[in-house]
Protein backbone atom coordinates (compact mmCIF):
# COMPACT_ATOMS: atom_id res chain seq x y z
CA UNK A 1 0.00 0.00 0.00
CA UNK A 2 2.63 2.20 -0.62
CA UNK A 3 1.08 5.34 -2.38
CA UNK A 4 3.91 6.53 -5.26
CA UNK A 5 3.98 10.60 -6.16
CA UNK A 6 1.23 11.10 -8.44
CA UNK A 7 -1.44 9.37 -6.67
CA UNK A 8 -2.94 12.29 -4.37
CA UNK A 9 -2.49 15.93 -5.27
CA UNK A 10 0.15 18.21 -3.76
CA UNK A 11 -2.63 20.08 -1.22
CA UNK A 12 -3.55 16.84 0.40
CA UNK A 13 -0.18 15.35 0.50
CA UNK A 14 0.98 18.52 1.88
CA UNK A 15 -1.94 18.34 4.52
CA UNK A 16 -1.51 14.61 5.51
CA UNK A 17 2.41 15.69 5.63
CA UNK A 18 1.67 18.02 8.78
CA UNK A 19 -0.90 15.00 9.93
CA UNK A 20 2.21 12.56 9.73
CA UNK A 21 5.02 15.22 10.98
CA UNK A 22 2.12 16.12 14.44
CA UNK A 23 1.61 12.09 14.95
CA UNK A 24 5.59 11.53 14.63
CA UNK A 25 6.40 14.37 17.28
CA UNK A 26 3.33 12.67 19.67
CA UNK A 27 4.94 9.31 19.60
CA UNK A 28 8.42 10.48 19.84
CA UNK A 29 7.16 11.80 23.04
CA UNK A 30 4.73 8.75 23.49
CA UNK A 31 7.13 6.19 23.58
CA UNK A 32 9.55 7.47 26.81
CA UNK A 33 6.95 6.31 28.52
CA UNK A 34 6.63 3.02 26.81
CA UNK A 35 10.40 1.75 26.41
CA UNK A 36 12.23 0.57 29.15
CA UNK A 37 15.65 -0.77 29.64
CA UNK A 38 14.62 -3.84 28.22
CA UNK A 39 12.95 -3.40 25.28
CA UNK A 40 14.48 0.26 24.04
CA UNK A 41 17.18 -1.86 22.12
CA UNK A 42 14.29 -4.06 20.93
CA UNK A 43 12.16 -1.37 18.96
CA UNK A 44 15.33 -0.63 16.06
CA UNK A 45 14.92 -4.73 15.85
CA UNK A 46 11.47 -4.35 15.15
CA UNK A 47 11.44 -1.97 12.46
CA UNK A 48 13.84 -4.09 10.91
CA UNK A 49 11.86 -7.05 10.71
CA UNK A 50 8.92 -5.36 9.91
CA UNK A 51 11.40 -3.99 6.81
CA UNK A 52 11.98 -7.87 6.00
CA UNK A 53 8.55 -8.90 6.30
CA UNK A 54 7.53 -6.36 4.17
CA UNK A 55 9.57 -8.09 1.26
CA UNK A 56 7.92 -11.11 1.44
CA UNK A 57 4.62 -10.30 -0.89
CA UNK A 58 2.46 -13.71 -0.78
CA UNK A 59 0.02 -13.97 -3.54
CA UNK A 60 -3.75 -13.42 -2.54
CA UNK A 61 -6.08 -13.29 -5.57
CA UNK A 62 -6.39 -13.15 -9.64
CA UNK A 63 -2.85 -12.41 -9.79
CA UNK A 64 -2.63 -10.06 -6.55
CA UNK A 65 -0.35 -10.24 -4.13
CA UNK A 66 -0.28 -8.77 -0.47
CA UNK A 67 2.72 -7.82 2.17
CA UNK A 68 2.80 -6.77 5.81
CA UNK A 69 2.12 -3.64 6.80
CA UNK A 70 3.12 -4.18 10.46
CA UNK A 71 1.32 -1.49 12.07
CA UNK A 72 -0.91 -4.27 14.61
CA UNK A 73 2.44 -6.37 14.74
CA UNK A 74 4.65 -2.82 15.57
CA UNK A 75 2.20 -1.70 18.37
CA UNK A 76 1.75 -4.87 20.06
CA UNK A 77 5.10 -5.54 20.88
CA UNK A 78 6.31 -2.55 21.63
CA UNK A 79 3.51 -0.12 22.10
CA UNK A 80 1.51 2.26 19.79
CA UNK A 81 3.64 5.38 20.16
CA UNK A 82 6.51 3.11 19.47
CA UNK A 83 5.07 1.13 16.86
CA UNK A 84 4.09 4.41 15.03
CA UNK A 85 8.00 5.40 15.21
CA UNK A 86 9.01 1.34 14.04
CA UNK A 87 6.56 2.07 10.83
CA UNK A 88 7.86 5.33 10.01
CA UNK A 89 11.17 4.50 10.04
CA UNK A 90 10.69 1.84 7.65
CA UNK A 91 8.76 3.83 5.46
CA UNK A 92 11.24 6.26 5.58
CA UNK A 93 14.04 3.87 5.06
CA UNK A 94 11.97 2.53 2.04
CA UNK A 95 11.45 5.58 0.18
CA UNK A 96 15.01 6.77 0.86
CA UNK A 97 17.14 3.98 -0.76
CA UNK A 98 14.30 1.67 -2.35
CA UNK A 99 11.98 4.54 -4.35
CA UNK A 100 9.54 2.39 -2.73
CA UNK A 101 6.39 4.93 -1.86
CA UNK A 102 6.83 8.60 -3.16
CA UNK A 103 8.47 11.26 -1.67
CA UNK A 104 6.05 13.52 -1.43
CA UNK A 105 3.77 11.32 -0.58
CA UNK A 106 5.28 10.41 2.26
CA UNK A 107 3.05 12.32 4.56
CA UNK A 108 -0.37 9.86 2.91
CA UNK A 109 2.18 6.94 3.10
CA UNK A 110 2.61 7.65 7.45
CA UNK A 111 -0.48 8.34 7.97
CA UNK A 112 -2.38 5.83 6.43
CA UNK A 113 0.44 2.70 7.26
CA UNK A 114 1.30 4.14 10.65
CA UNK A 115 -0.18 6.04 11.78
CA UNK A 116 -4.03 4.34 11.05
CA UNK A 117 -3.14 0.71 11.42
CA UNK A 118 -1.64 1.22 14.73
CA UNK A 119 -4.62 3.40 16.36
CA UNK A 120 -7.00 0.47 14.71
CA UNK A 121 -5.21 -2.29 15.96
CA UNK A 122 -4.03 -1.15 18.90
CA UNK A 123 -7.46 0.35 20.14
CA UNK A 124 -9.23 -3.11 18.87
CA UNK A 125 -6.38 -5.45 20.56
CA UNK A 126 -6.54 -3.77 23.96
CA UNK A 127 -10.75 -3.97 24.25
CA UNK A 128 -10.46 -7.45 23.31
CA UNK A 129 -7.67 -8.34 26.03
CA UNK A 130 -9.82 -6.99 28.25
CA UNK A 131 -13.05 -8.80 27.62
CA UNK A 132 -11.26 -12.19 26.94
CA UNK A 133 -9.75 -14.52 29.33
CA UNK A 134 -6.36 -12.93 30.83
CA UNK A 135 -4.37 -16.20 29.46
CA UNK A 136 -1.61 -16.07 26.62
CA UNK A 137 -3.91 -17.18 23.78
CA UNK A 138 -5.79 -14.41 24.47
CA UNK A 139 -3.49 -12.27 23.58
CA UNK A 140 -2.24 -14.13 20.17
CA UNK A 141 -6.34 -14.25 19.33
CA UNK A 142 -6.81 -10.37 20.01
CA UNK A 143 -3.63 -9.96 17.75
CA UNK A 144 -5.08 -11.69 14.89
CA UNK A 145 -8.24 -10.10 14.84
CA UNK A 146 -6.44 -6.27 15.48
CA UNK A 147 -4.23 -7.05 12.42
CA UNK A 148 -6.84 -8.50 10.53
CA UNK A 149 -9.25 -5.11 10.69
CA UNK A 150 -6.23 -2.85 10.18
CA UNK A 151 -5.58 -3.51 6.73
CA UNK A 152 -9.16 -2.99 5.58
CA UNK A 153 -8.94 0.19 7.67
CA UNK A 154 -5.92 1.38 5.82
CA UNK A 155 -7.52 1.07 2.57
CA UNK A 156 -10.29 2.84 3.62
CA UNK A 157 -7.50 5.76 4.80
CA UNK A 158 -6.29 5.83 1.50
CA UNK A 159 -9.61 5.41 -0.09
CA UNK A 160 -10.80 9.07 2.17
CA UNK A 161 -7.19 10.54 0.66
CA UNK A 162 -8.32 9.76 -2.82
CA UNK A 163 -11.66 11.46 -2.59
CA UNK A 164 -10.03 14.52 -0.95
CA UNK A 165 -7.57 14.75 -3.59
CA UNK A 166 -6.89 12.05 -6.31
CA UNK A 167 -5.87 13.55 -9.29
CA UNK A 168 -7.88 11.02 -11.47
CA UNK A 169 -11.40 11.22 -12.27
CA UNK A 170 -12.56 7.64 -11.13
CA UNK A 171 -15.79 7.09 -9.33
CA UNK A 172 -14.80 6.72 -5.40
CA UNK A 173 -17.49 3.82 -5.07
CA UNK A 174 -15.05 1.78 -7.51
CA UNK A 175 -11.93 2.74 -5.65
CA UNK A 176 -13.62 1.77 -2.06
CA UNK A 177 -15.04 -1.51 -3.66
CA UNK A 178 -11.57 -2.41 -5.09
CA UNK A 179 -9.61 -1.58 -2.37
CA UNK A 180 -11.41 -2.72 0.90
CA UNK A 181 -12.11 -5.87 -1.27
CA UNK A 182 -8.64 -7.23 -2.02
CA UNK A 183 -7.11 -5.62 1.32
CA UNK A 184 -9.39 -8.09 3.48
CA UNK A 185 -7.77 -11.05 1.73
CA UNK A 186 -4.84 -9.61 2.74
CA UNK A 187 -5.20 -8.78 6.22
CA UNK A 188 -5.51 -12.50 6.11
CA UNK A 189 -2.37 -12.95 5.73
CA UNK A 190 -1.21 -10.27 7.80
CA UNK A 191 -3.46 -11.40 11.24
CA UNK A 192 -1.37 -14.63 10.67
CA UNK A 193 2.25 -13.08 10.32
CA UNK A 194 1.03 -11.37 13.56
CA UNK A 195 -0.37 -13.56 15.60
CA UNK A 196 2.33 -15.95 14.96
CA UNK A 197 5.20 -13.79 15.72
CA UNK A 198 3.16 -12.43 18.88
CA UNK A 199 2.68 -16.18 19.88
CA UNK A 200 6.49 -16.75 19.34
CA UNK A 201 7.61 -14.23 21.51
CA UNK A 202 5.43 -14.25 24.23
CA UNK A 203 6.34 -18.30 24.47
CA UNK A 204 10.09 -17.51 25.32
CA UNK A 205 9.94 -13.63 26.87
CA UNK A 206 6.27 -12.32 27.58
CA UNK A 207 8.03 -9.70 29.53
CA UNK A 208 8.71 -7.73 26.08
CA UNK A 209 5.69 -8.30 24.68
CA UNK A 210 4.40 -4.54 25.52
CA UNK A 211 0.10 -5.43 24.87
CA UNK A 212 0.51 -8.16 27.47
CA UNK A 213 2.01 -6.12 30.37
CA UNK A 214 -0.69 -6.33 33.38
CA UNK A 215 -2.60 -9.18 32.61
CA UNK A 216 -1.58 -11.25 34.87
CA UNK A 217 -3.78 -12.14 37.58
CA UNK A 218 -2.53 -11.94 40.85
CA UNK A 219 -1.26 -14.79 42.85
CA UNK A 220 -4.03 -16.32 45.13
CA UNK A 221 -3.53 -17.47 48.49
CA UNK A 222 -5.69 -19.23 50.90
CA UNK A 223 -6.01 -17.47 54.16
CA UNK A 224 -8.44 -18.28 57.16
CA UNK A 225 -10.48 -20.32 54.40
CA UNK A 226 -10.61 -17.06 51.96
CA UNK A 227 -8.55 -16.28 48.73
CA UNK A 228 -6.50 -13.44 49.15
CA UNK A 229 -4.28 -11.75 46.87
CA UNK A 230 -0.24 -12.83 47.56
CA UNK A 231 1.78 -9.23 47.76
CA UNK A 232 3.91 -9.00 45.00
CA UNK A 233 7.56 -10.72 43.94
CA UNK A 234 10.22 -7.81 45.22
CA UNK A 235 13.63 -7.34 44.24
CA UNK A 236 15.07 -7.08 40.65
CA UNK A 237 15.04 -9.63 37.91
CA UNK A 238 17.21 -12.39 37.54
CA UNK A 239 19.78 -11.62 34.69
CA UNK A 240 18.59 -13.83 32.53
CA UNK A 241 15.22 -12.39 32.88
CA UNK A 242 16.56 -9.28 31.88
CA UNK A 243 18.84 -9.89 29.32
CA UNK A 244 17.55 -9.36 25.74
CA UNK A 245 20.93 -10.27 23.97
CA UNK A 246 19.44 -13.67 22.71
CA UNK A 247 16.19 -11.82 21.83
CA UNK A 248 17.73 -9.52 19.72
CA UNK A 249 20.55 -11.75 17.73
CA UNK A 250 18.00 -14.45 17.02
CA UNK A 251 15.41 -12.02 15.90
CA UNK A 252 18.14 -10.02 13.64
CA UNK A 253 19.18 -13.44 11.89
CA UNK A 254 15.97 -13.83 11.19
CA UNK A 255 14.99 -10.89 9.81
CA UNK A 256 18.56 -11.22 7.76
CA UNK A 257 17.41 -14.31 6.16
CA UNK A 258 14.08 -13.09 5.47
CA UNK A 259 15.07 -10.25 3.29
CA UNK A 260 18.42 -11.82 2.49
CA UNK A 261 17.25 -15.07 0.97
CA UNK A 262 13.62 -15.81 1.26
CA UNK A 263 12.37 -12.62 0.02
CA UNK A 264 13.81 -13.70 -3.81
CA UNK A 265 10.88 -16.35 -3.47
CA UNK A 266 7.98 -13.74 -2.75
CA UNK A 267 5.59 -13.39 -5.47
CA UNK A 268 6.27 -10.70 -8.39
CA UNK A 269 2.64 -10.20 -8.26
CA UNK A 270 1.56 -6.26 -7.82
CA UNK A 271 -0.02 -6.04 -4.81
CA UNK A 272 -3.10 -4.26 -3.96
CA UNK A 273 -2.97 -0.88 -4.27
CA UNK A 274 -1.07 -1.33 -7.33
CA UNK A 275 -3.47 -3.74 -8.59
CA UNK A 276 -6.47 -1.50 -8.37
CA UNK A 277 -4.42 1.54 -9.45
CA UNK A 278 -3.81 -0.36 -12.78
CA UNK A 279 -7.42 -1.62 -13.03
CA UNK A 280 -9.13 1.50 -11.99
CA UNK A 281 -6.52 3.85 -14.28
CA UNK A 282 -5.74 5.55 -10.71
CA UNK A 283 -2.02 5.17 -11.98
CA UNK A 284 -2.05 7.52 -15.04
CA UNK A 285 -0.82 10.46 -13.39
CA UNK A 286 2.59 8.44 -11.43
CA UNK A 287 5.15 10.66 -11.73
CA UNK A 288 8.80 9.25 -11.84
CA UNK A 289 10.20 8.54 -7.90
CA UNK A 290 12.71 11.26 -6.80
CA UNK A 291 15.39 8.65 -6.04
CA UNK A 292 14.71 6.07 -8.77
CA UNK A 293 18.34 6.04 -9.67
CA UNK A 294 19.76 5.13 -6.08
CA UNK A 295 21.82 2.29 -6.09
CA UNK A 296 18.87 0.43 -4.28
CA UNK A 297 16.12 1.45 -6.35
CA UNK A 298 13.53 -1.57 -6.35
CA UNK A 299 15.50 -3.13 -4.53
CA UNK A 300 18.20 -4.53 -6.16
CA UNK A 301 21.60 -3.63 -6.20
CA UNK A 302 23.08 -1.43 -9.12
CA UNK A 303 25.64 -3.31 -11.37
CA UNK A 304 25.16 -6.80 -10.03
CA UNK A 305 23.42 -9.13 -12.68
CA UNK A 306 22.29 -12.07 -10.81
CA UNK A 307 19.10 -11.32 -9.19
CA UNK A 308 19.25 -13.83 -7.01
CA UNK A 309 22.05 -11.28 -5.19
CA UNK A 310 21.04 -8.34 -6.06
CA UNK A 311 17.78 -8.43 -4.27
CA UNK A 312 19.46 -10.31 -1.15
CA UNK A 313 21.96 -7.89 -0.82
CA UNK A 314 19.45 -4.85 -1.22
CA UNK A 315 17.80 -6.76 1.41
CA UNK A 316 20.32 -7.14 3.76
CA UNK A 317 21.47 -3.77 3.52
CA UNK A 318 18.14 -2.75 3.84
CA UNK A 319 17.64 -4.45 7.38
CA UNK A 320 20.95 -3.37 8.70
CA UNK A 321 20.24 0.56 7.62
CA UNK A 322 17.02 0.40 9.58
CA UNK A 323 18.15 -1.25 12.48
CA UNK A 324 20.88 1.23 12.69
CA UNK A 325 18.17 4.24 12.09
CA UNK A 326 16.00 2.82 14.41
CA UNK A 327 18.54 1.83 17.00
CA UNK A 328 19.46 5.51 16.94
CA UNK A 329 15.98 6.75 16.98
CA UNK A 330 15.01 4.79 20.34
CA UNK A 331 18.27 5.45 21.72
CA UNK A 332 18.03 9.01 21.76
CA UNK A 333 14.11 8.71 23.04
CA UNK A 334 15.12 6.79 25.81
CA UNK A 335 17.94 8.77 26.91
CA UNK A 336 15.71 11.91 26.66
CA UNK A 337 13.01 10.26 29.05
CA UNK A 338 12.52 12.30 32.37
CA UNK A 339 11.62 11.06 35.41
CA UNK A 340 8.53 12.29 34.65
CA UNK A 341 7.29 10.25 32.15
CA UNK A 342 7.87 6.77 33.88
CA UNK A 343 8.37 3.22 32.05
CA UNK A 344 5.17 1.34 32.82
CA UNK A 345 6.11 -1.82 34.95
CA UNK A 346 6.18 -5.53 33.03
CA UNK A 347 4.21 -8.19 34.19
CA UNK A 348 3.93 -11.68 32.91
CA UNK A 349 0.93 -12.91 32.18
Amino acid sequence: MHVPDGFIDLPVSAATGAVAAGAVAVSLRGARRELDERTAPLAGLVAAFIFAVQMLNFPVAAGTSGHLLGGALAAILVGPYTGVLCISVVLLMQGILFADGGLTALGVNITDMAVVTTVVAYALFRTLVKLLPRTRRSVTVASFVAALVSVPAAALGFTLFYWLGGTTDIPIGKVLTGMVGVHVLIGIGEAAITALTVGAVIAVRPDLVYGARGLSAPLKLRVGGELVDAAPASGPLPVAARSTRKVWATGLVTALVLAGFVSFYASASPDGLEKVAADQGIDRKTEPHHTADSPLADYGVKDVDDARISGGLAGVIGVGATVAVGSGVFWVVRRRRTAADPAPAAGNL
